[in-house]
């Protein structure tokens, strides 16, 4: 109010933020000595600092030098005389305006209002869920850990196997076990690999296991063992 312009101005929003943390303070030479001293307490960066941020509060600037002059109890109950007043035509006189402002293109401000109490009314209970709907969305979102399966890595050495099925009678037997082990039901036996001999696993993920030996038949096996006595 006392130079007609902010302290500080930029060509954004940016570069004056930047300004008003960072540079210095410049004030016009034909301020008097009290207006200065004033506007540098005011304009102080730390807020704790600035006049009337202490104790004191309103009354630290009331007691002022620059407001001197000035009896706040008359001003509060309006009995002070205004040291100017403007001669107007109407209510919507501008002419003590500043033609740079009345030359612009008005333009209207943003409502930032809120609805009316009345309309309100329209809307009352629009917000509200019922009890029974929040526990069933609980229910269907619960966050309980479930139990997962064991993934298979393709073209893993380790990739589990089915077991494979042997008789008894595809090992290597003696005598009289060997015909009764055939005649028993299969067996399954899992394949087991050592760490030195892994299986086979093509670049498809089908894995090849060693092929059994089978036992030559039981009635040439027996002939050869009776010529042996």
């Amino acid at each position: 109010m006392l130079t007609g312009a902010p302290p500080f101005t930029g060509e954004n929003r940016k570069k004056t933020i930047d300004k008003i943390l960072k540079c210095k303070l410049n004030l016009p030479p034909y301020l008097t000595q009290e207006a200065r001293d004033l506007l540098k307490k005011l304009l102080k960066r730390n807020a704790a600092s600035r006049l009337g941020a202490g104790p004191g509060d309103a009354g630290e600037v009331q007691a002022h030098p620059f407001f001197r002059r000035i009896n706040w109890e008359e001003l509060l109950a309006r009995k002070v005389e205004p040291p100017f007043k403007p001669l107007l035509q109407s209510e919507e006189d501008v002419s003590q305006f500043d033609s740079k402002f009345t030359r612009q293109t008005p333009v209207d401000s943003p409502d930032d209002s809120t609805l009316s109490e009345s309309a309100n009314q329209v809307f009352l209970g629009f917000t509200y869920v019922a009890p029974s709907v929040l526990e069933s969305v609980k229910e269907k979102f619960s966050f309980e850990p479930k139990i997962r399966s064991p993934r298979r890595f393709i073209g893993s050495p380790l990739m589990p196997v089915s077991p494979v099925k042997f008789s008894p009678g595809d090992f290597w037997g003696r005598g009289a076990s060997a015909s009764t082990a055939n005649s028993q039901t299969p067996v399954e036996y899992p394949m087991e690999t050592s760490g030195i001999e892994q299986m086979d696993v093509t670049m498809s993920g089908e894995a090849s296991a060693p092929l059994p030996i089978r036992q030559p038949n039981s009635g040439s096996g027996g002939r050869a063992k009776e010529g042996e006595r």
